[in-house]
């Protein structure tokens, strides 16, 4: 069963250069024939502004998400494991005045629906991933292999972002 049209339903496509803001537009759409709230949740919070992150949908009615990826320093050799969920279910008409944060800490697990969603990086054809940012430092050959260095943009500082396990999900 399915509460919402999602598009894209399976991946979310970032193009570069990555040394600015990049914006994907989720888009979803309530197929259902009641009132839906959403939420979207992902594996990489520091990285991500997602707005709306949550909210409710009216029959027939399409709601655009914006997921903007903040400025880094683009490795097209790292692995990149970021995911996005977006997480629906059927609004109770009975709490159309409770505030959205507390239907969803009263909900009912078995009537949340789950949509998982991978990210894409993909840079121009016309860009080198070596200009897509420039380290605030230069790295130490001392330092290992997977350390980032902070990456500085437009003036301001960028630390690199902790591992996140991907059983861990964040609004």
């Amino acid at each position: 069963m399915s509460l919402l049209q999602i598009n894209p339903d399976l991946h979310l496509l970032f193009r570069g250069p990555f040394n600015e803001v990049v914006t994907s537009v989720l888009t979803l759409k309530n197929i259902s024939d009641s009132k839906v709230c959403f939420k979207v949740k992902t594996t990489a919070p520091r990285r991500y502004c997602v707005r709306p992150n949550s909210g409710i949908i009216e029959v027939g009615q399409t709601v655009e998400v914006s997921i903007m990826l903040q400025p880094f320093q683009y490795d097209p050799n790292e692995k990149n494991n970021h995911k996005f969920m977006v997480q629906s279910m059927i609004l109770d008409p009975s709490k159309a005045d409770v505030p959205l944060d507390d239907v969803w800490k009263g909900a009912d697990s078995s009537q949340i629906i789950d949509k998982r969603l991978r990210c894409q990086f993909e840079l121009p054809s016309n860009a080198a991933p070596a200009d897509t940012a420039t380290p605030a430092a230069p790295s130490s050959p001392a330092a290992s292999p997977k350390a980032e260095a902070p990456v500085a943009v437009n003036n301001r500082t960028f630390l690199p972002e902790k591992p996140t396990p991907a059983s861990m999900w964040y609004t």
